[in-house]
This record gives C-alpha cells, sequence and structure tokens, in this order.
C-alpha cells in the first residue's frame, strides 16, 4: 500500500499540520510543523479554551501551507486525518472544520481520529525522513519491538489512563484517574512553587538536582487493588506542607536554601507521583501477560519516569518530538483506522467507538465532528 496522509491536530494549544507517507510498508514522516501556545497561555497559569481556538484560527492556514512547503510533495493525499477528540471544544471544531472544508475542495476522503489514538501510535514513529517499519509478522505481530497484547500508559494534563491493547483498534480501559490528571497535578504544584506553567518541564528540571528522599508526600492508591490512580490529594497534601511549614516561593528572588528546599520538594513530588503509575502500569502488565509497555502523551517526557521505567523493565517511549501533541501522530493513527477496515462479510470482536468500521470516502467528511469527550475505551 501506498499512500500520502495529512494530519491536523488542534486539541488544545498545539497547532500542528504533517505529512506521513506509507510506502512499501514503511512510515516516513515527510513533514511537521508545531505552533505553540504556551507564552500565551502561561499567565494565566493553564490554556483558556476561547483564547486556544482563536490562536488555532489564525495559525492553521500558515501551519498548513509551511508543512505542505516542507514536504516538497506535488500531489494531493489520498488520505486526511483530523483529531475529533477529546479535547477542548472550540479548539477541536478549528481543525475539524479545516479539515472538512479541506476534504471537501480537494475530493478527498477524511477520518477522524481519537487523540489518545495517536498518543498510542506515535510510538511506531521514527525521524524526520526516516523510514519504520508497519508490516504485521507472520504471527499477526505489529513487529519484532511492539507485540499485543500491550499495556499502554497514557500520561498528559488532561489524561491519566491504563489500557490494555490487544490489537489495532482493540482497547480495554484497565483504570483511569478518579480526579486531576498527573499532568494536571504537575502544574497545579508548579503554580504552589512559584514556577508558573507548564509545570512539568520546570519541575523535572529542578528535580534533577534535588533529594527525592528528602520529604515524603503521599502516593494515593498505591496499593490499591484496582488500576485506577488519583492525583488531588497529593497535591493538597503538599499545600498542607507548605502551609504548615509557613514556606512561600512568591518572592522574586530566593536564597540558596530556599532554591534547594524547592529543588527538594519537586524531586519528592516526583517521587510520589511516579512511583504509583511505575508500580500499576507493570502490574497490569503480569496480570494480563502483556508482551510490550507503551507510553505516551507529555508525561512520557518527564526523565524521571523515564528512568524509573526503564530500570525495572523493557519500556517503549515515543521519540521527543512525537511526545507532545502533534499530527504526524494523528496521521498514523488515521492510516492504521483505514488499514484495520473489516469489509461488511467478515466478523471480528467489538472494536469501541474510535475504530472505524466504514470505509471513508470523498463524502466521509459529512460524518466527521467534534468530540470532546470522545473515550478511547470501555471496561
Amino acid at each position: 500500500m501506498h499512500m500520502l496522509i495529512l494530519g491536523i491536530e488542534t486539541s488544545c494549544d498545539e497547532t500542528s499540520v504533517a505529512f506521513l507517507e506509507v510506502k512499501n510498508n514503511n512510515f516516513k514522516v515527510l513533514s511537521q510543523v508545531v505552533s505553540s501556545q504556551v507564552k500565551l497561555h502561561a499567565k494565566f497559569g493553564g490554556v483558556v479554551p476561547v483564547l486556544a481556538a482563536r490562536k488555532h484560527s489564525e495559525n492553521i492556514d500558515r501551519v498548513f501551507r509551511l508543512a505542505l512547503k516542507q514536504s516538497g510533495i506535488k500531489k494531493k493525499p489520498d488520505l486526511i486525518a483530523v483529531t475529533k477528540g477529546p479535547g477542548l471544544a472550540p479548539a477541536l471544531l478549528v481543525g475539524v472544520n479545516f479539515a472538512k472544508f479541506l476534504a471537501w475542495s480537494i475530493d478527498r476522503p477524511l477520518i477522524g481520529v481519537n487523540h489518545l489514538e495517536g498518543h498510542i501510535f506515535s510510538n511506531w514513529l521514527k525521524p524526520f525522513g526516516k523510514s519504520s517499519d508497519v508490516n504485521p509478522s507472520a504471527d499477526g505481530q505489529m513487529s519484532k519491538k511492539i507485540r499485543f497484547p500491550a499495556v499502554v500508559l497514557i500520561v498528559s494534563g488532561g489524561h491519566t489512563e491504563l489500557v490494555l491493547m490487544k490489537g489495532f483498534g482493540r482497547y480495554q480501559l484497565l483504570g483511569q484517574t478518579l480526579d486531576d490528571a498527573v499532568g494536571e497535578c504537575f502544574d497545579k504544584v508548579a503554580r504552589l512553587l512559584g514556577l508558573g506553567y507548564p509545570g512539568g518541564p520546570i519541575i523535572d528540571k529542578l528535580a534533577k538536582d534535588g533529594d527525592s528522599r528528602a520529604f515524603k508526600f503521599p502516593s494515593p492508591l498505591i496499593n490499591s487493588k484496582d488500576f485506577n490512580f488519583s492525583f488531588s490529594g497529593l497535591k493538597t497534601s503538599l499545600l498542607y506542607f507548605l502551609q504548615n511549614n509557613q514556606i512561600d516561593f512568591s518572592k522574586s528572588k530566593l536564597s540558596k536554601n530556599q532554591e534547594q528546599l524547592r529543588k527538594d520538594i519537586c524531586a519528592s513530588f516526583e517521587e510520589a507521583a511516579i512511583k504509583v503509575l511505575v508500580k500499576k502500569t507493570l502490574r497490569a502488565k503480569d496480570e494480563f501477560c502483556a508482551e510490550s509497555i507503551l507510553i505516551g502523551g507529555g508525561v512520557a517526557a518527564n526523565s524521571f519516569l523515564q528512568k524509573k521505567f526503564s530500570d525495572q523493565a523493557e519500556v517503549i517511549f515515543p521519540r521527543r518530538e512525537y511526545i507532545t501533541d502533534n499530527a504526524a501522530m494523528i496521521a498514523c493513527a488515521g492510516y492504521f483506522s483505514v488499514r484495520e477496515y473489516v469489509p461488511a462479510d467478515r466478523q471480528r470482536p467489538a472494536l469501541g467507538r474510535n475504530c472505524q468500521l466504514k470505509k471513508p470516502d470523498k463524502d466521509s467528511w459529512k460524518d466527521v465532528f467534534a468530540e470532546p469527550n470522545l473515550p478511547l475505551a470501555s471496561r
């Protein structure tokens, strides 16, 4: 199969467009452009949906034209894949409407992609211009490295989910956060520590020079028999710790002792948050006899998370350029949705609502809509 796929991503605060070539059972990212809104939202301490949508509207045509120019392609894409959810409703609408207009205007099929599925398939992508094998081996598995069933941990600012991936498009939700997502918890803790937004990268940086044994913060649900998570209690515990010890990091200039104290708190917080993610993921692998462990989502960039996992198991992480929200992963997920299309005279297990049961055609743009609360899988 030889396909050229255009991917579009606007679920939160990154406007991204990518062109992905599938040729001789290999993926090749021809181009990818990502326009971030981090500076815009930093002063608000988080993403403002209406502002995000406005910025997407301003950026998307420019980002598309730049990605098209960088790809060097001279023909129309065979397929357009756009994030339809989950995400911020105003932001999703910008990408979906742009994709629908484009599909209609160039007479090409459009497929709506689950954003979380995109994060899963980010693990299949190689650096720009390099190819990665996408052909299943003789036993029906994806490759020598990624095999099914696989346990997938999705960790981001909006999601914390543990999923059993039985095959392409076949997902079983094992557990999820009952309150804050782990990335959201990082952002809130960073605010308490006077570090600004986004919190994940700066906490990770400071924690490298801190002592993770300096303070003991709780790891909620770490010993529960299920696979759910909870992070609001950890954030509250840290808040009370600061209040009870009259620690204030709001001053513009901190002493060396205060700087080190903040680094120790960052390291101790990371230890508490991440060890529960690692423990439950590894337990899920054993309990469900998984062949692979995959990590996806922005928090996958955390160096402490990567080390904790790597010290205990063989774990697959996306390349850094595909960890945060991007359009290449959406194009990749769109390809697999089309490839896993099953004719009506064949049967397969129930796949969940994100799977493509109808092969997209040139009028498929009429059936794609933004779905802010779109689930990846059900229990």
